[in-house]
């Protein structure tokens, strides 16, 4: 089970692409990612097919184009320097990419085509979570309430300083009950320095076995089709990035959650405890 959850950089790669999964290699039905990589001048064409799709800069810059339109992404010189534009490319549409860097294709599967978008950087919801030892950062660039122009997609980009843990308390979306529900979800893992790591646990919950403890690097994939998930650890000396994408059968786009009940006081602690002065790491400003 680790094995398959745990997807290592590079293991699913198929040029020009440095991370490739579907939901048909993901073994599930709706989210999908891919992360493009594009040399100086290079430009790439794909068809998005069943997929609704956010293309996200996380290094360099790029035009976007499609519907005869073209969304020309500032972009950045990488996930820890700041915060991002994007665009949003519905289903059963033809897309080129033209630019140097690499891009993250975030998908999910949908039924209906709505109409392309760019999103701007200065309007992406950038929020502080947690406190003390948990603190962290998420930028809701593609929730339901930072971009509420998608049927399926949600996506997030989360920042945890050196030495912190995120997706703490452990937290599950595998059952479609009041305030929760159902969604699959990949998390796409960048470290700072060359050296960087960090970990990742998702354990078993009820009906949905699922038992990974990986240490991850820049480029790898963890699998969440159901199960607990947390903590995301941050090693001191190494700040993490991790993107994450989500969707699932409902109707309603939602994100909606349920903490591992052994563990939902952590909490209460907050609110005695000052979010980490480092945070955000961030913003619409590029950092050096």
């Amino acid at each position: 089970m680790n094995g398959k959850l745990h997807l290592p950089a590079g293991t699913t790669s198929d040029d020009p692409y440095g991370v490739v999964v579907t939901p048909e290699s993901a073994g599930w039905s709706y989210s999908s990612l891919r992360i493009l990589e594009l040399p100086d001048g290079g430009a790439h064409r794909f068809a998005t097919g069943e997929l609704e799709m956010i293309v996200l800069p996380l290094a360099g810059s790029c035009a976007v184009e499609c519907d005869g339109e073209r969304f020309e992404l500032e972009g950045r010189g990488g996930v820890f320097r700041r915060v991002s534009d994007f665009a949003y490319v519905p289903r059963d549409a033809e897309v080129t990419v033209r630019g140097r860097g690499r891009f993250a294709l975030a998908g999910a599967r949908c039924g209906t085509r709505l109409r392309p978008r760019y999103g701007l950087a200065g309007a992406v919801p950038v929020e502080l979570r947690g406190a003390g030892q948990a603190s962290r950062q998420v930028n809701g660039f593609g929730t339901p309430e930072g971009f509420p122009f998608a049927e399926k997609l949600i996506a997030c980009e989360v920042l945890t300083p050196g030495g912190c843990w995120s997706s703490f308390p452990p937290h599950k979306h595998d059952e479609d009950r009041p305030g929760e529900s159902v969604l699959e979800e990949i998390y796409y893992f960048e470290i700072s320095g060359e050296s960087g790591m960090a970990y990742q646990r998702v354990y078993e919950s009820p009906g949905h076995p699922a038992d990974v403890l990986a240490e991850v690097r820049t480029g790898d994939v963890v699998l969440v089709p159901g199960g607990w998930h947390g903590p995301s650890m941050a090693v001191p000396g190494y700040d993490l990035y991790y993107l994450n994408v989500m969707a699932g059968p409902s109707a309603e786009r939602a994100w909606r959650i349920c903490d591992d009940p052994a563990h939902a006081w952590v909490r209460d602690t907050w609110d005695r405890q000052a979010v980490d002065s480092r945070l955000p790491l961030t913003t619409t400003e590029e950092r050096p």
